[in-house]
C-alpha cells in the first residue's frame, strides 16, 4: 500500500489565528506575525516526520493556515500587504514548512478595506513569493454571487498569470476563487483559519486514489456477480482504512505539539503519478474516456461512498471532504483533456457532484478578463444553489493556444491548455455587476 498504492497522509496543517498580530504600524504586524508563527510552528515538520517514520507513514506536505490577511491589512495599503507576505514567506521557510494559506479575503456579500488591499496585491503577492497561497470567498449559500467581486477577480487573475508569464502563469496554481469556503480546510491553496476556530488546530488531508483504485480492481478479479452497488462497498471500506490511519497520525502530532485536534479532511487527492489518479478509478468503473456520459455519475458515487467510509472513521469530519478533479495534477485526466475525451463543459458537470470545482486547469493566455469571471460566476452558481464548497483555479497561460502543453513541475504536474468556446459571449452579463441573490432555500430560519 505505502509504494505501489501511493498511501500516504497527504498533509498536516497547522491552522493559526494570528489576529492578535495586528498593529498600526506594519512594522509591528511584521514582527509579531514571525515570533507568532516561529513560537508556534517551529517544531511542526520535526514532529510530523517523527510521527510519520514511527508507523511508516510519509507525511507528505506539512503546511500552515493563518486567519484571514485581510483583518490584519485593514487600514493599510498595497505596500503593506507585499511586507507582511513576505513576512509569511520567511517565516514558513524558516520553519521549513512546504506552503501558508491564508492571505485570503471574504467577499461574498462586500469588499471592505482589507478585503481591497488583499485583492489589489495579489499579483504582486503571488508573483514575488514562493510559499504564500491566497484565497477569495466571492459568493455563499446565503449571500448569493457578489458579481463585482468576480468581475474583479477575472482581471486580477490575467495580471498574476502576467506577473508570473516567465512561470507559463504558475502564480496562478497559488490562488482559489471560491464559494462556500471552509474554514478548516486543509489543503492548497485554499487553506485558512476560520474565524470559528480555536486560537490553533491540527487539521490533517488523506489521500489514496491509489489505494481505493486497487482495491476495486482486486474485487472485480475476483470475479462473480458484481454490481455498482458492490464497488461503492468496496470504497467505502477502503476509504475507513485510510481515515483511520489519517486520524491516527494526525491525533499524535497534536498531542504531540499540544494543539487540539481539528478535522480529517477524507478528499481523495490524486498526485501526477501514475497509479495515484481519480481518473484511474473511473477508469476501473467502467469509464474508458474519463468525460464519455456516465463520468459525472461515477464521480458521484465515488464521491458519496468516500464520505460515508470516512466519516464512520473519524470523529471528526470536515474540509471539503469527497474527490478532487484537479486537471493538471492528475495523469489520466491530463490525458483525457489532451486527447479532448475532457472538455471544460463535462468538468463544470462533474464540479456539482465532487467536492471542490474547476482545479488545475491551463486555458490560453489571450482568454479575455469577462470570460474568465463568466466561467468563475457559473462554478459560483453550482456551489450557490446546492449549498456546497466549489471553487476555481485557472491558468491563463501567457502566449499558449488551446492544444498546447504546459509543465508546472512538482505536484502540479502538466496539462494541455483546454479551449474556451464562445469567448468574449458573457461580457455584457459580467459587465451588469452587483450581486446575484441567495437562492430562496437560505431562508431557512
Amino acid at each position: 500500500m505505502l509504494h505501489a498504492e501511493h498511501l500516504d497522509v497527504r498533509t498536516v496543517t497547522l491552522g493559526l489565528n494570528v489576529n492578535d498580530c495586528a498593529a498600526s504600524s506594519v512594522d509591528n504586524v511584521c514582527r509579531k506575525l514571525r515570533e507568532k508563527i516561529i513560537r508556534r510552528a517551529a517544531n511542526l515538520v520535526r514532529t510530523c516526520d517523527r510521527i510519520g517514520g514511527k508507523y511508516g507513514i510519509p507525511v507528505t506536505n506539512k503546511r500552515l493556515a493563518i486567519s484571514p490577511a485581510a483583518h490584519l491589512l485593514a487600514g493599510h495599503g498595497l505596500g503593506a500587504a507585499l511586507q507582511v507576505a513576505r513576512t509569511l514567506d520567511e517565516a514558513v521557510k524558516e520553519c521549513q514548512i512546504d506552503l501558508v494559506g491564508g492571505f485570503t479575503a471574504l467577499v461574498q456579500k462586500g469588499i471592505s478595506g482589507g478585503d481591497a488591499v488583499v485583492m489589489e496585491s495579489l499579483p504582486q503577492v503571488l508573483s514575488s513569493t514562493q510559499r504564500v497561497c491566497a484565497s477569495v470567498n466571492v459568493a455563499s449559500h446565503r449571500a448569493g454571487i457578489n458579481m463585482d467581486a468576480v468581475r474583479q477577480m477575472g482581471e486580477i487573475v490575467l495580471k498574476i498569470a502576467g506577473a508570473t508569464a516567465a512561470q507559463r502563469g504558475f502564480g496562478c496554481a497559488k490562488l482559489v476563487i471560491f464559494s462556500n469556503i471552509p474554514e478548516d480546510n486543509p489543503f492548497m491553496a485554499g487553506a485558512y483559519h476560520g474565524d470559528g476556530e480555536t486560537e490553533a488546530t491540527i487539521n490533517i488531508g488523506v489521500s489514496g486514489p491509489g489505494v481505493v483504485s486497487s482495491a476495486l480492481r482486486r474485487r472485480i478479479q475476483l470475479g462473480g456477480p458484481l454490481t455498482l452497488g458492490d464497488l461503492s462497498e468496496e470504497i467505502k471500506i477502503t476509504s475507513f482504512r485510510v481515515t483511520r490511519v489519517g486520524e491516527l497520525i494526525g491525533r499524535e502530532v497534536a498531542a504531540e505539539l499540544g494543539i487540539p485536534f481539528g478535522i480529517v479532511d477524507l478528499s481523495l487527492a490524486p498526485t501526477p503519478a501514475i497509479g495515484d489518479s481519480v481518473g484511474e478509478i473511473l477508469h476501473t468503473l467502467g469509464i474508458e474516456k474519463v468525460g464519455a456520459p456516465g463520468s459525472t455519475a461515477a464521480v458521484a458515487m465515488l464521491t458519496d461512498a468516500v464520505k460515508k467510509g470516512g466519516a464512520f472513521a473519524s470523529s471528526s469530519v470536515g474540509g471539503m471532504s469527497g474527490a478532487f478533479i484537479p486537471v493538471s495534477e492528475d495523469a489520466a485526466l491530463a490525458d483525457a483533456a489532451t486527447k479532448g475525451y475532457l472538455t471544460l463543459e463535462k468538468l463544470e458537470a462533474m464540479t456539482s457532484v465532487c467536492s471542490v470545482g474547476l482545479d488545475m486547469i491551463a486555458i490560453p493566455g489571450d482568454t479575455p478578463a469577462e470570460t474568465i469571471a463568466a466561467i468563475i460566476a457559473d462554478e459560483m452558481a453550482i456551489g450557490v444553489v446546492n449549498n456546497k464548497t466549489t471553487g476555481v483555479r485557472l491558468i491563463p497561460v501567457p502566449g499558449a493556444n488551446a492544444g498546447d502543453f504546459v509543465e508546472f513541475g512538482g505536484l502540479f504536474g502538466s496539462a494541455t491548455v483546454m479551449d474556451i468556446r464562445n469567448t468574449g459571449a458573457s461580457a455584457a452579463f459580467v459587465r451588469f455587476g452587483g450581486r446575484i441573490p441567495a437562492p430562496i432555500q437560505s431562508l431557512r430560519n
